[in-house]
């Protein structure tokens, strides 16, 4: 099994990233800065840690290599993938300080940021430093959804490779394979997730979240009035806090045990005064992960609420294309009457800004009633 194998639909991404992992070091095909964007879903991660297992691996066909850097334990590669809504300088002053380090078992040293476009500009500044002088055996892959998240220095001196978004069919094919489900479910995951890979997965594997999807576009299509929109906001935001909060709360509670363990406090035990300070930084850390976890929820949300107002868009105009929500065909088709072209236009309009506010950590209630007012306003 190749390295490559499980990256869906991304030929070009994988032939460029290929020839550089298996040409020699002083070869032009090589070099020690990269740049891997993409949409969400698009695997960016993926073909990250795919190149990184070529390049400190015995070739395309370890899949012992791939295996440790997947479960991040190879000893040459440092994976950054924050929880946070930012990276922190302190982070990246720690893989700049790790990165100067000679490879031990591996060819090169490679350095993985997820999520670089959540550097702020201090934080960039550090690690353009690091980019500027690389150490011979050290390559550093960023991934960020496109080079205009990064500053200009940083682009330039990067080699970028460009994802796509997979077709439904290839996402589908991949959930098929990867977890057994019936075909026409993992089309139907795939189409709602708009060939996310990650969401794709989440809604053919669990009926919840299916059930949760449906329910949060029903209640929008339900709006007819400002009062029905402030009940909506509502509703959505404890759907998306609801998410945020299974995603974490096992995961917090198990890293709040693994930290009283490696102090030496038994489980119940009474926290030492002089070690409150260590847990408190943990739980501050877990309130960052959970302000992002709700932020992403959010957005997700509000993208599948995009393609409720795109599907009733294009059928408004009769185009041939067919809805993201196809299995809920019948519940467009009685909306259609009261959402023209123009009204969903507007709507869509309305969903772009209450993105752009919650992710520039404007009340995310106040958001979503302004956006779901915009509905109330453009339904007949």
């Amino acid at each position: 099994m190749s390295v490559w194998d499980d990256l869906t639909g991304q030929e070009d991404a994988v032939a460029t990233l290929r020839a550089a992992a298996e040409a020699p070091r002083d070869s032009g095909s090589m070099t020690h800065s990269w740049l891997i964007t993409g949409p969400p879903g698009s695997g960016r991660s993926n073909v990250a840690l795919a190149f990184a297992a070529a390049l400190v691996g015995d070739g395309p066909d370890d899949d012992r290599a791939l295996a440790q850097v997947t479960a991040r334990t190879h000893p040459d590669v440092a994976v950054l993938t924050t929880q946070r809504v930012i990276i922190t300088i302190e982070e990246i002053r720690s893989l700049v300080t790790g990165s100067h380090f000679a490879p031990s078992v591996g060819r090169y040293r490679v350095v993985v940021v997820e999520d670089a476009d959540r550097m702020t500009e201090r934080t960039s500044n550090l690690l353009l430093k690091a980019l500027e002088e690389p150490p011979e055996r050290t390559v550093w892959v960023l991934c960020a959804p496109s080079e205009a998240d990064l500053i200009p220095t940083i682009r330039s001196r990067v080699r970028s490779v460009r994802l796509r978004v997979p077709d439904v069919e290839s996402v589908a094919d991949l959930l098929v394979a990867r977890s057994g489900v019936d075909r026409s479910l993992a089309l139907d995951a795939a189409r709602q997730a708009q060939s996310h890979i990650g969401m794709a997965q989440r809604l053919a594997t669990s009926e919840d979240a299916r059930n949760r999807r449906r329910r949060t576009l029903e209640t929008v299509l339900a709006i007819r009035s400002v009062g029905d929109a402030v009940m909506a906001a509502a509703s959505l935001l404890a759907v998306a806090d609801e998410d945020a909060k299974a995603i974490t709360l096992e995961r917090d509670a198990e890293e709040r045990e693994a930290a009283m363990r490696s102090l030496g406090i038994p489980p119940g035990g009474t926290i030492p005064p002089a070690l409150r300070g260590q847990l408190k930084v943990l739980e501050e850390d877990q309130k960052r992960r959970a302000t992002r976890g709700l932020r992403d929820g959010l957005d997700r949300i509000l993208i599948d609420v995009m393609s409720l107002y795109r599907d009733l868009l294009l059928l408004g105009l009769g185009a041939p294309a067919d809805p993201v929500n196809l299995s809920m065909r019948a519940e467009l088709e009685r909306a259609l009457p009261s959402v023209p072209p123009a009204a969903a236009l507007s709507v869509l309009d309305a969903i772009a800004l209450a993105r752009k506010r919650i992710a520039a950590n404007v009340a995310a209630l106040l958001a979503l009633e302004a956006l779901l007012v915009t509905v109330a306003r453009a339904t007949r």
